[in-house]
């Protein structure tokens, strides 16, 4: 049987390497048979990863779609239900963030991260959520931050975003319990990924690589449908890094 995963933010760090996660759970046990829908805002990265999934023998599906527009996300359920019928699993991975001193935030930058974190990730949650809840199935994985609990001084708007996002996850657990979707939020602390830009070479040692995040996300959807990963947290061994 199928399953149909939506992964956005996939082009790069830990949503490719989730992707590429799923490929590799797939060549070992012939008997799961991912189909990936892989969303991004750069075509190029899609279709790399694409095709890197294909070649192992995974079906992959590049969609290029922002989630900031419902437009766009409501294109990439729409052409995934045309094309498939439904969708096993979701995973919220795309995030954006900009980080700053306080004072130092402006409008835009306020948008930018709310935009995705928080507007982005509700209304294709509450798309995908409506499929699985008739359905009476379903998975639906955040990709947070520690910052959804911690603060950082950088953080500000970032963490509020975050924060936010765990109200939603708590919310939908109501929701979920009720017909047998399953909801898990993951929350990694540095992780090295283009979202550090520069400074992320100088702290790249004392961080954790997207693929330490990517084993326990696929291990949490392979549980049996009885049994759902509410949470998980992951840091680097040495601990936040607060800056």
């Amino acid at each position: 049987m199928k399953n149909i995963i939506v992964l956005t933010g996939a082009g790069k760090g830990i949503g490719r390497a989730i992707a590429l996660e799923f490929t590799k759970r797939a060549r070992e046990n012939p008997s799961f048979d991912p189909v990936l829908i892989l969303c991004s805002r750069t075509s190029r990265d899609l279709e790399t990863l694409a095709e890197a999934c294909s070649a192992d023998g995974v079906e992959a599906v590049p969609v290029v779609a922002d989630i900031a527009s419902l437009a766009d996300g409501e294109r990439l359920i729409e052409q995934t239900l045309g094309k498939y019928g439904t969708i096993d699993c979701l995973i919220n991975n795309a995030g954006v963030g900009r980080f700053k001193n306080l004072t130092d935030m402006t409008e835009e930058d306020f948008d930018y991260m709310m935009s995705v974190n928080l507007k982005g990730t509700f209304f294709l949650t509450q798309r995908v959520f409506s499929v699985m809840e008739k359905r009476r199935s379903g998975h639906i994985i955040f990709i947070s931050s520690i910052a959804a609990e911690t603060a950082f001084r950088s953080s500000s708007v970032y963490s509020m975003s975050k924060f936010g996002q765990n109200g939603l996850v708590a919310a939908l657990r109501l929701y979920a319990r009720e017909c047998g979707v399953r909801v898990t939020n993951v929350m990694p602390g540095a992780v090295y990924t283009p979202m550090w830009g520069a400074s992320g070479e100088e702290l790249k040692q004392v961080m954790m690589m997207p693929e330490d995040i990517a084993g326990p996300v696929v291990d949490a959807y392979l549980q049996p449908s009885r049994t759902v990963v509410e949470e998980i947290v992951l840091r680097p061994t040495g601990g936040d890094i607060n800056s």
